[in-house]
């Protein structure tokens, strides 16, 4: 069944709508608070995170210091999302707001207008050069390779600064999912950890120590899938994924990616039945063994082409991680956990049993 086209006009139309409702909240708000409340009952400043991702790297480096609050749930996708009325009021009311970056929150222009947002915005993406942008082709995780560490070809000319300044943040048509490298996710949290330093009441000495835990653990993690990915002959090393999620994953530890049932980084997109054969094709052509569904997204498709083409499809508790984050109790509920469970599930699959995790990553 094809999936009737996004109503863009009406979801701005609901966003403003609910920004009259924000309105007379915040003025409820301001009657009951004192001055320099943030709404929330602690005394720290209070921080919004868009994505899972960058919800759990704003805790990981907020700590105490900050309440945080996340708008997208666990195993929800942030290509179609519309924030709710609550959301946009605790929006409204946030000292700092973090975000992907890279035009995957395509309504958050609507919703910082709605909420009427005026704090710091902190885009996690900044510095990082999307596949689709630009002249860059090949290039997108770095020039001099993946070493087990981000290259200064990741890193931003200067680190991010808070700003009141909410235009230009959307990178564009890019590949918005940098997260899938490690490397790249160093970047991101030093995005974060250096915008959130500069939030007014925020512990900064307890950001700066958290951001160097956290980078070490990030890059013990890069570490492990380099070494292990290693092991396989690059001929073998082939992946096929529900939608194309992966981009940054198949440049940093140089996998062949066949293609993706989603022909597009945009899970709503539908593939046709002539984009459908083509991958079949590919799969028997290539002799790929295995067919990754996401957490996040109907295995339905990938099932259908595991079993036309002879893979074997992973789905369930064996999908990937990609758009989102897991909930409580899975292996998916931490960054550090998806990753590790996503590198897992490819390398088995490419018939390697990973070697044990380092000590940074088992606590």
């Amino acid at each position: 069944m094809t999936r009737p086209p996004r109503d863009t006009a009406s979801r701005s139309t609901r966003l403003l709508a609910a920004g009259g409702v924000i309105a007379a909240g915040v003025l409820v708000l301001a009657g009951c608070a004192s001055p320099g409340a943030s709404g929330d009952s602690s005394e720290g400043p209070s921080i919004v995170a868009t994505t899972t991702q960058v919800g759990d790297f704003t805790r990981e480096l907020a700590g105490s210091s900050a309440d945080v609050t996340q708008l997208l749930s666990p195993g929800q996708g942030a290509h179609g999302f519309d924030p709710s009325a609550g959301q946009l009021l605790a929006l409204a009311s946030a000292d700092a707001l973090v975000v992907n970056g890279g035009g995957l929150e395509s309504w958050l222009d609507d919703a910082i207008a709605a909420s009427g947002f005026s704090g710091v915005l902190i885009d996690a993406s900044e510095g990082i050069e999307l596949y689709g942008t630009g002249d860059h082709g090949d290039e997108a995780a770095g020039e001099a390779g993946h070493d087990g560490h981000a290259s200064d070809a990741h890193a931003p000319d200067a680190a991010a600064e808070a700003t009141d300044d909410h235009a230009g943040h959307d990178h564009g048509d890019g590949n918005p999912h940098i997260w899938t490298d490690p490397a790249l996710a160093e970047r991101m949290v030093e995005n974060i950890a250096h915008g959130l330093a500069e939030v007014p009441g925020v512990d900064a000495d307890e950001i700066e120590a958290n951001e160097s835990d956290y980078t070490a653990e990030l890059h013990a993690l890069d570490e492990w899938v380099t070494e292990n990915v290693a092991t396989v002959p690059v001929e073998h090393r082939l992946l096929v994924t529900n939608h194309d999620a992966f981009t940054y994953f198949v440049d940093a530890y140089d996998v062949t990616f066949i293609g993706s049932i989603i022909p597009s980084f945009d899970d709503n997109a539908e593939p046709s039945a002539a984009e459908i054969d083509d991958l079949v094709a590919k799969i028997r052509d290539t002799g790929v063994r295995a067919v990754f569904s996401e957490a996040s997204i109907s295995p339905k498709a990938a099932e259908t082409i595991a079993a036309e083409s002879g893979a074997t499809v992973y789905s369930g508790d064996d999908a990937l991680y990609g758009d989102s984050l897991g909930p409580a109790g899975t292996e998916g509920e931490t960054y550090l956990g998806s990753q590790v469970h996503n590198a897992r599930l490819i390398l088995e699959s490419w018939g390697v049993e990973p070697s044990a995790l380092p000590a940074a990553l088992q606590g």
